[in-house]
């Protein structure tokens, strides 16, 4: 009896993405892991403007049950919008929490939370094999800014380096100091893109392009270092 012919292999199907309440409900999560403070914070945000529209409702509608349920209605809606706010920036704090003290954390933020206007990139322009110390660069408004990603004592050096070899490029651009590291006056990681925006505005948007271009002649470091990683990919560790 012949042998029927073997059927082609089934092309494996690729997996399925999680849908958008999933994903909403992982990075709860992980909030609520990392910050158990945020619960209270998403909570207040969601049912205050329930609380206050009820209350208006009561005070203005005058017993209208249209009114009453359209302020309602406007309440809920928010509530709603304040809860996905809150819900993001706590997310994005516990997410960088996670990178707090690994090698190229700085490199992240550079790479997917700039601020609109500013430049940077996630490769540092300067590194100590040793200690694995850096120092990043960011172009904006503001000139440009020197981010260093270690200890004080160790990176104060790396930076006046990185100041003059700029220095030698672009001497009547000016150029500001922000310190990534454990120090106490150091800046947080998810502070650094929103810290860019004390510095004077001194550039305008076709000088920064200018200055950065110029900048990529200067090349960057060759040092291996990690890139980062990205903080919303990250896993979260078990409890213990």
């Amino acid at each position: 009896m012949a042998r029927s012919p073997a059927s082609p292999a089934q092309p494996a199907k690729p997996a399925k993405e999680p849908g958008r309440m999933k994903q909403m409900w992982q990075v709860f999560k992980m909030t609520r892991r990392y910050d158990k403070s945020s619960v209270w914070w998403m909570a207040l945000g969601f049912f205050g403007p329930i609380l206050i529209a009820v209350a208006l409702s009561i005070w203005v509608a005058g017993g209208n049950v249209l009114n009453i349920i359209l302020y309602i209605i406007s309440g809920v809606l928010a509530g709603m919008l304040l809860f996905l706010i809150i819900l993001g920036r706590k997310a994005e704090k516990a997410a960088y929490s996670q990178l707090k003290g690994q090698p190229g954390a700085v490199g992240v933020v550079l790479r997917s939370s700039l601020k609109r206007g500013w430049r940077g990139s996630e490769m540092p322009v300067a590194v100590n094999a040793k200690t694995q110390d850096a120092v990043y660069r960011a172009v904006g408004r503001g000139g440009i800014v020197l981010i260093s990603e270690g200890p004080k004592s160790r990176t104060t050096r790396m930076l006046e380096d990185e100041r003059r070899k700029v220095q030698r490029v672009l001497p009547n651009v000016p150029i500001g100091f922000v310190s990534v590291g454990p120090d106490q006056d150091s800046v947080a990681l998810h502070k650094l893109a929103g810290s860019l925006k004390r510095f004077k505005k001194t550039l305008t948007k076709a000088e920064v392009i200018a200055v950065s271009n110029r900048l990529a002649s200067l090349g960057q470091s060759s040092m291996p270092i990690p890139k980062g990683v990205d903080p919303f990919k990250v896993r979260a560790q078990r409890p213990r």
